[in-house]
């Protein structure tokens, strides 16, 4: 199946620049944007600018395949789609517009307890994989009757996020005075909060058969406990750098993660991939899944379920092309000894994956 804007966009940073236009500027600066310095945000992609590939040549790569799996299903791409919140502001379909987009593209998704949508109506949108995300905004009855809600409506798996027990301030939003409808709403935040150790275990031993799924894990020691209190998934997060400020690039965390939890559960990780070979580049390092944010939601703005679908397919376009000329036809034949430290050469920022992009320049 293929999106149909094969033409339309032929590049993703003219994904980019279409969801630039499209978007009230408020809502493109929440997008965009991190916290205070934003000093996280750059720092996860300066983590992947300073990862250099090692090339192997004379290999037979007349055929790719950078198919993967999740949760027994095969997946066209080793991707899930992140959950962001209020995806209602990017189009107006919201989380059923990307589940239609992740099951044509046939990638996992995680959709965000952010949302006005109802979940159940959420799962039934496309046939890709799916995760329901939590933020927590109640006590540990209110948690498991969340998570029995969504395993009733046919979710895969459930995740929690871990690393939003203060809400950052993002002064993008601040300066400018621009409050968040669904920020307006929001109650509950002192259970996020108080969440420990504690309660997880309380809701894990209560529903034992479900595939739990940590999102926010920063470090190896993080990583170890998770594991020892029986997750299935370990996300390696830091929110996009929309948390805490001045902490590492998740690229650069991921590895003593892995290192951590050794094959103890599966992991994934997000922030600042944009490109078929920063997918790659986790691969090797040992992830399982890569989370994309910000990427999918300017495919969203720019052309609903179709422009998700199309950022999936130059996606696998660049990940071919990186895997053929890295000397691999899998992802299994990938791992550490394909990438090395190097110099990073853009100028570091959320768009640095595009250096093509000049949102005031007509020639792209």
């Amino acid at each position: 199946m293929a999106s149909g804007l094969e033409n339309d966009f032929v590049t993703l940073h003219e994904i980019v620049k279409a969801a630039k236009i499209r978007l009230n500027p408020n809502i493109w600066d929440y997008l965009i944007g991190g916290t205070e310095t934003e000093t996280t945000l750059r720092r996860n992609r300066l983590a992947l600018d300073t990862i250099a590939f090692k090339p192997r040549v004379l290999r037979d790569v007349s055929s790719i395949d950078p198919s993967s799996e999740i949760l027994g299903r095969k997946i066209r791409l080793p991707v899930m789609l992140a959950p962001v919140g209020s995806l209602e502001s990017f189009e107006a379909g919201g989380g059923i517009t990307v589940a239609q987009g992740a099951g044509a593209g046939n990638v996992a998704m995680l959709i965000s307890s952010v949302t006005t949508l109802k979940l159940e109506d959420i799962v039934k949108g496309g046939g890709g994989p799916k995760i329901y995300q939590l933020y927590v905004r109640g006590d540990d009855a209110w948690v498991a009757d969340r998570v029995k809600q969504a395993m009733d409506a046919g979710y895969d798996a459930f995740c929690i996020t871990v690393d939003t027990q203060v809400y950052s301030r993002r002064e993008r939003d601040i300066a400018k005075r621009f409050v968040k409808s669904w920020r307006t709403s929001a109650v509950g935040q002192d259970h996020q909060a108080a969440f420990s150790w504690k309660n997880f275990i309380a809701v894990r031993e209560k529903f034992p058969d479900v595939k739990f799924m940590l999102k926010g894990i920063g470090t190896g020691e993080d990583a170890d406990l998770a594991c020892q209190h029986g997750v299935w998934g370990v996300y390696c997060s830091n929110h996009g750098g929309r948390q805490l400020d001045h902490g590492r690039g998740s690229a650069e965390a991921l590895p003593e993660i892995v290192e951590a939890v050794a094959g103890r559960a599966k992991v994934a990780v997000d922030g600042s991939f944009s490109r078929g070979s920063d997918i790659v580049k986790a691969i090797c390092m040992g992830a399982d899944w890569v989370g994309l944010g910000r990427l999918y939601c300017y495919g969203l703005a720019a052309a609903g379920a179709a422009g998700i679908e199309r950022v999936i397919e130059l996606l696998e376009e660049e990940m071919k092309e990186a895997m053929g000329l890295l000397g691999v036809t899998s992802l299994a034949q990938l791992d550490k000894s394909y990438i090395a430290r190097s110099w990073p050469t853009n100028l570091t920022g959320v768009h640095s994956a595009f250096p093509l992009l000049n949102l005031q320049d007509e020639g792209y």
